[in-house]
């Protein structure tokens, strides 16, 4: 994997064509995984049906390009790409990762999701788990801000440090 998320950031936002969004895109990066995200409509109304037929064209009209940037940042990064675009507050993501993570839990912590099956929220701990950290990262957002604020200082006092 190459490139840090404020490089892979930089490279998307030289090459999306202007006119595709009504801001600069926003990119996520992961280990697995760039998300890149647009808006097409503001507001914070729910989805029409004119709003959805406007990602259903824009998701059509510019596939090939989106998947030959895709080809050249996967080639270039070493990660898979994905398309998403926000329309007020509704995000529809176009291709997505579900990467599998490994966990060990104790009993009352496997009791929560077995709680969470036997409710109807979910239909394994898997899903309860996927569940869970979503909530998490609706809920304590500011917190996971200040948590990723904190890590970018961290990385830059390792980089000012003494070389190994």
């Amino acid at each position: 994997m190459t490139g840090t998320p404020d490089d892979v950031s930089a490279w998307f936002r030289k090459r999306v064509p202007d006119g595709w969004f009504l801001a600069p895109v926003e990119v996520v990066v992961d280990r697995e995984e760039i998300q890149v995200t647009g808006s097409l409509v503001d507001g914070d109304e729910a989805p029409s049906s004119a709003v959805l037929a406007e990602v259903k064209r824009f998701r059509e009209q510019t596939r090939e390009l989106r998947m030959a940037l895709a080809h050249e940042a996967e080639h270039r990064f070493g990660r898979k790409v994905s398309w998403a675009v926000r329309c007020g507050r509704e995000q529809f993501t176009f291709t997505h990762l579900a990467v599998p993570v490994m966990t060990r839990l104790r009993l009352q912590e496997r009791v929560v999701l077995d709680t969470l099956i036997d409710a109807g929220v979910a239909r394994s701990r898997s899903e309860a788990l996927a569940w869970c950290v979503r909530l998490v990262g609706r809920n304590e957002a500011e917190w996971i801000d200040q948590l990723r604020q904190a890590l970018v200082a961290v990385e830059e006092a390792r980089a000012a440090g003494p070389d190994r």
